[in-house]
Formats: structure tokens, sequence, C-alpha cells
């Protein structure tokens, strides 16, 4: 197919003009924007530390994280949480509570959904995976500096107890814009 430039009228024109890189996440329509995926992080917090991971693998990979990962087809988020979070470090989360549901919109295209689970105990024999290097870190020595950088934001909210939502716009690794809604 081929076509002269001179065969563009100006309402394509302006059609082409309009289309820019997306730079806020206030030019997203969220209530009509879906993830392509949904996926799940658990912080275990125990005696004043909590529980994070060096990601091997999958999107992150090289940064530190909670555990997690996909939710599986006929699995509650809840159920996604502790079988990611039992698979990545041999531990079993107990009390787990919802805190945080965070929408991604990444420049290529990529969304992602992700349910924020805490728990107060696990049980198990901590042990490193093929996926993940678990390892324990005081509360006020969070790594945030080896962290996806959206988490400096909402993490601390969240360890206060607060209820998060979380909208944030990604050019591979780098944010470009936040909006947070804090619900408690």
């Amino acid at each position: 197919f081929y076509y002269d430039n001179e065969d563009i009228t100006e309402q394509e024109e302006q059609v082409i003009e309009d289309e820019k890189p997306l730079k806020k996440t206030s030019e997203i329509d969220w209530e009509l924007w879906l993830p392509e995926e949904t996926a799940v992080l658990c912080y275990i917090f125990k005696d004043n530390k909590v529980l994070l991971i060096h990601k091997k693998t999958g999107l992150g990979n090289g940064l530190v994280n909670a555990p997690g990962g996909r939710i599986e087809e006929a699995e509650t988020a809840a159920e996604a949480a502790v079988r990611e979070t039992e698979k990545e470090t041999g531990l079993t989360p107990l009390n787990l509570t919802q805190m945080a549901v965070l929408n991604f919109q990444f420049l290529d295209g990529y969304t992602l959904r992700g349910h924020v689970f805490v728990a107060t105990d696990c049980s198990g024999e901590m042990t490193e995976t093929q996926e993940a290097d678990p390892f324990w870190v005081d509360m006020n020595k969070i790594p945030y500096d080896k962290m996806w950088e959206d988490d400096r934001y909402w993490l601390p909210q969240v360890i206060e107890g607060h209820f998060i939502e979380g909208r944030f716009l990604f050019d591979d690794r780098t944010m470009v814009s936040h909006e947070l809604i804090k619900r408690s």
C-alpha cells in the first residue's frame, strides 16, 4: 500500500500531530483502563523486620522487591500471594490483609494491576530459590534505592496502616508520573 503525503487530509494530519507519548497518569482514563495481567506482592512484617527478595527472574529482575507473581486462572489474589511467597521463599505468610491496589501503565503498552498484601507472621523455613534470594531487613532500613521507584511513595503509607490505590506511568524501569489515593 502506497500513499503520498499530499493525500493526507488536514483532519488526518491533526490526528497524527495529537498522538504524543503519555507524560502523566492524569492523561489516562483509569475508569476504562484494563490490565493485561494481574499480579500480587506479599510483604511479611515480623519482629520489626520485613521480608524482601533479590529478584532473579521476570519483570524487575535484579531489583529488590517483595515476593509475588502473576495470579493464575481460578485463583484469588490472596491464594496467589500465599503460593508465590511459598514458591519464592519457602515461607508461608499468615494473617494476610490486602493493603493496596497498584495500576501500572508502561509506555511500551504493557499494563499490570498489582494487589499488595501484608502478613504479620509466617511459618516454614526460608530458602533461596531459582526465582529469588529472600532476606529480612529492619523496617527502618528498607533499600528503596534498589527497588522499583514507585515503592518509596506507597510502601511507607502501607506500613503506617493505610490502604493505598496507586496509579503509575513507567518508561521501562523509570517512573514518569504517579498518583496515590489513601483510602484509610
